[in-house]
């Protein structure tokens, strides 16, 4: 082999390496990804059951249920539409109705309940994910004077 083939080698072995770490990590990052929605856009999408999604929004007035042991139930709203919700665990100390919310989880067997398995809360009175105000705004919802952190 010539000095000029081993060379070629080298770099051409190079570039495969750095393809083939792109791929895998271009490949972990899809699994990971959830979508977010909240409740208005759910209506006008259609998810298989099973799909990863967040789901964000204001937790309904009212709708605070706790179940058997760690389950708790509850709706997430953006005043026009509400998504009902179940979760087994422990809720953040923040969390009480009327309060901005993003829970991560999916909908099962075609169920209309959501079924989180991650449920953050906001952490002071004002804050909100920005992701979350914007849409809530985008469906008229007045956020009663809260800022958002970008």
């Amino acid at each position: 082999m010539t000095r000029k083939q081993k060379r070629l080698v080298i770099i051409a072995g190079g570039v495969s390496f750095i393809a083939a770490a792109v791929l895998l990590v271009m490949v972990a990052f899809s699994q990971a990804i959830a979508y977010f929605y909240v409740p208005g856009d759910l209506a006008k999408v259609h998810l298989a059951p099973g799909t990863r999604i967040r789901l964000g929004g204001l937790v309904e007035n009212g709708s605070l249920k706790r179940g058997d042991g760690m389950t708790i139930t509850f709706a997430v709203t953006d005043t026009l539409d509400r998504v009902p919700v179940t979760y087994t665990g422990i809720l953040p100390d923040l969390f009480r109705e009327g309060q901005g919310v993003v829970a991560e989880g999916s909908f099962r067997d075609g169920s209309p309940v959501f079924v989180a398995d991650t449920v953050l809360a906001k952490h002071d009175e004002t804050y909100m994910p920005k992701d979350v105000a914007d849409r809530l705004k985008a469906q008229g919802v007045s956020l009663g004077g809260q800022e958002t952190i970008r």
